[in-house]
């Protein structure tokens, strides 16, 4: 039996609007529960475009048909055409999520948290997480308990700020293994729940990769005892949809058990681990990564 555990990162407004109903409808056909990260405040994807300077930013904009994926309209959010605030626009969809699956905060304002945290201190860091925890409360009648990084982003003002909110756990980097995150020799009492396989947005259109592909790619990633995929409403929740029912049913011939992020907290064995800044094929820029046991 293999595990794997589906995380849901929702980015944009018309991913949330959109994608994350059918990605519901499929979850309660498929009979799983996922973990659901949800971007609560406006959405500036347009402001996305400072990153094109980033070594593999513009072959990722081509290989993902982002034009397609995202729809023009969002690619200009906060820049020709004003941002629209994601979860105010229909609170319900974060409240069905809740109702049966995993729910937590991804961020307030997805692009200035991915692109900009090296000039966020802990104490905007932590505004930030407050407004959308808000909303969660009056949503869902209880605080978040988790969070996930936008981008695979962290610094020592999000993981301290993390420990002092208490949070049950966070998905902030990528790995093998939850762990206890040791980052440049202080560590932090939030354990993290790594993805461990690539997303389809770091692999689509490479050579041999497809519509077709893509499903036994992630089958053949399934090598670590807490596999973690995440997805994209904008990508799997829409054009995407078929290709990701696909991988659900493989999995599921191939024995797999489906959990949660929160499973897992619970679950897995927790050993320390460095926390490393480095590279990925596929991503742009630099993101966080679980590095080796210590002892």
């Amino acid at each position: 039996m293999a595990r794997l555990a589906i995380k849901v990162d929702v980015d944009t407004y018309r991913g949330y609007l959109n994608g994350v109903p059918r990605l519901l409808d499929l979850f309660a056909k498929k009979n799983i529960k996922a973990s659901i990260f949800f971007s609560f405040g406006p959405d500036n994807s347009g402001k996305a475009i400072r990153r094109i300077f980033r070594p593999g930013f513009i072959s990722k904009m081509f290989r993902t048909k982002a034009p397609t994926t995202y729809g023009i309209k969002t690619l200009l959010y906060g820049t020709l055409l004003p941002a629209p605030m994601i979860v105010a626009a229909a609170p319900e969809i974060v409240k069905r999520a809740y109702d049966g699956h995993d729910v937590g905060i991804h961020a307030w304002d997805h692009v200035y948290v991915q692109d900009c945290l090296d000039k966020i201190s802990k104490e905007e860091y932590l505004s930030l997480f407050n407004k959308a925890s808000e909303i969660y409360q009056k949503i869902c009648g209880q605080k978040s308990k988790s969070i996930a990084a936008p981008g695979w982003q962290v610094s020592h003002a999000v993981l301290s700020s993390e420990q002092q909110l208490g949070l049950s756990y966070a998905s902030d980097v990528r790995g093998y293994c939850p762990f206890i995150p040791v980052f440049d020799g202080r560590e932090y009492s939030v354990p993290q729940i790594p993805t461990t396989m690539a997303t389809m947005d770091e692999i689509y259109g490479l050579p041999g990769i497809n519509d077709e592909t893509v499903p036994l790619y992630w089958l053949k990633e399934m090598t670590n005892e807490w596999n973690v995929l995440t997805v994209h409403a904008e990508m799997e929740g829409m054009s995407k949809l078929g290709v990701l029912e696909r991988f659900i049913d493989l999995a599921y011939q191939h024995d797999t058990k489906f959990f949660t992020l929160k499973d897992y907290r619970n679950d897995a064995p927790l050993p320390r681990c460095k926390l490393e800044i480095g590279t990925l094929l596929g991503r742009a820029g630099t993101l966080a990564e679980q590095g080796a046991v210590l002892n």
